[in-house]
């Protein structure tokens, strides 16, 4: 039996190609299914069956088109409720996958209808056993249980308590472990780990699920850890039971400059996937920044920041372009038009505001000029933006007592730490919510820069004046800023 691991890290996710050498099985795929499909070209195997674990709530499956592409048996719980035809299966059913044997286990908690799939090579590597355990039993965690209704969250998670321990029961202590969530999944909760790989043995004696001897005790912890997550999850179970068709990740042709100008002044979302440096530095008025790559949330972010079914434009270069669309077609959206640049955007290395700006002075209005960044040729006639930016520093020797700082990380962890006095709207309601933040300049920070940056765009737009403190924020108690807890 071999194990092909296919991560999606932009969402936290894995999928799996598990194969005998010559047919196999696919667990869990996302939607853009080349990827699952060249990782069974590599391997010389056909796939003949495509398996979910559950209607997943982080993602729009490519297990349907898969599944049909290839010829291949859909497995989806006899339970779910489906516009499509699929092979369902329930507890306790076992099919074959050439040489291996798939056992099918019921582990509700993540979701009513949750399946773990047992697998095993009689023939080879002395039984060898893995365990395919989706949003149920994860390194470390499991599951969050909040995701259907929050009447049904308490139940779910006395459920998890009990799904994970059947699991591990289900199989030996040397099978292999491979969750589907948990590797920076909104999908999990509870103290997950880092590693990369794991057994039930292992689990059974590190993981809190396991090992916590109280069932009230392990749900009570489990509800006290439940954190917001994105608002696009609501759209994705009913998007996965009807069915979704397969994902356009064509790059459009460019929008013509007066079309983008256009859009821009009716307020359409048209997205700067630029670093966000470059962005404050200068950009189009209107625009918003959600910088692309450097192990973002992006995806995550865009999804839940930007109100669903939105016409959007993408602005940045053709390989930004290209992989952000095949980002956002994993969450459901839907083929979003681009304005494409160059494949660099003229980024400054100035440490505060280009074109010589005092530093933690508002930025405002942008003219042409010797220097400046590609953004303007796409939408001539739009008027350019800047905004100051810096370190904790800035903040320190630029800030007016009237001065506002604004938190906009999530409230668990503005409750851990923060900076005396500061205001906290996490970054996916601020949107709404501008219109009670303070008239006065706004300082805003969050974790490490991105989601401030974000949020320091979406100020912007309302025309607000605004700093974004590009900095982590583990190190402003070492720039001498007082914090509070």
């Amino acid at each position: 039996m071999d194990v092909v691991v296919i991560e999606t890290p932009q969402l936290g996710d894995r999928s799996y190609l598990v194969h005998d050498g010559s047919v196999a099985l696919v667990i869990d795929p996302q939607r853009d299914i080349d990827r699952v499909e060249a990782a069974a070209r590599e391997a010389g195997v056909r796939i003949t069956h495509v398996a979910e674990t559950h209607l997943h709530n982080d993602y729009v499956t490519g297990g349907l088109v898969l599944a049909q592409q290839h010829g291949a048996e859909y497995l989806v719980n006899a339970a779910d409720q489906v516009s499509f035809a699929r092979a369902p299966v329930m507890d306790g059913d076992t099919f074959s996958v050439g040489r291996l044997s798939v056992r099918v286990v019921a582990t509700p908690g993540h979701t009513h209808t949750h399946l773990a799939y047992v697998v095993r090579d009689e023939t080879h590597d002395g039984g060898a056993e893995a365990v395919f355990s989706g949003g149920s039993l994860l390194y470390g965690s499991v599951g969050r249980t909040d995701l259907v209704t929050p009447n049904d969250t308490a139940a779910l998670a006395h459920a998890q308590y009990s799904s994970v321990r059947r699991l591990v029961s289900s199989a030996s202590p040397d099978a292999a472990l491979y969750p589907t969530h948990g590797f920076g999944s909104f999908c999990s909760i509870g103290p997950a780990s880092h590693q990369d790989a794991s057994t039930l043995g292992e689990q059974a004696t590190s993981n809190h699920a396991l090992t916590d001897p109280s069932e009230d005790h392990f749900v009570a912890e489990l509800l006290a850890n439940i954190t917001a997550y994105p608002a696009y999850y609501a759209h994705m179970s009913p998007l996965n039971a009807a069915g979704p068709a397969a994902a356009d990740l064509d790059v459009p042709e460019s929008v013509e400059p007066s079309e983008l100008a256009r859009r821009l002044h009716d307020g359409e979302w048209v997205v700067d996937l630029r670093h966000r440096v470059a962005f404050a530095e200068d950009h189009l008025e209107g625009s918003v920044a959600f910088e692309y790559g450097n192990g973002s949330n992006f995806t995550s972010y865009l999804g839940w920041v930007i109100p669903w079914e939105q016409p959007l434009t993408l602005l940045g270069s053709h390989e930004e372009v290209h992989t952000a669309i095949r980002d956002l077609a994993r969450i459901g959206i839907e083929s979003p038009d681009a304005a494409v640049g160059p494949a660099t955007d003229g980024r400054s290395t100035g440490s505060q505001g280009s074109r010589g700006e005092e530093p933690g002075r508002p930025g405002g209005d942008r003219s042409e000029g010797p220097g400046t960044s590609w953004v303007g040729a796409m939408a001539p006639g739009v008027r350019r933006r800047s905004y100051p930016h810096g370190d904790w520093s800035l903040l320190r020797q630029e800030r007016s007592a009237e001065d506002v700082v604004l938190d906009v990380r999530r409230p668990d962890e503005f409750l851990a730490s923060h900076v005396e006095g500061a205001l906290n709207v996490p970054v996916y309601e601020l949107l709404h919510r501008i219109p009670e933040l303070p008239a006065e300049r706004i300082w805003v920070h969050c974790a490490t820069g991105y989601r401030a940056s974000v949020a320091a765009s979406l100020l912007d737009r309302a025309g607000r004046d605004v700093v974004l403190i590009d900095a982590r924020f583990r190190d402003a108690a070492g720039a001498g800023i007082e914090l509070a807890r």
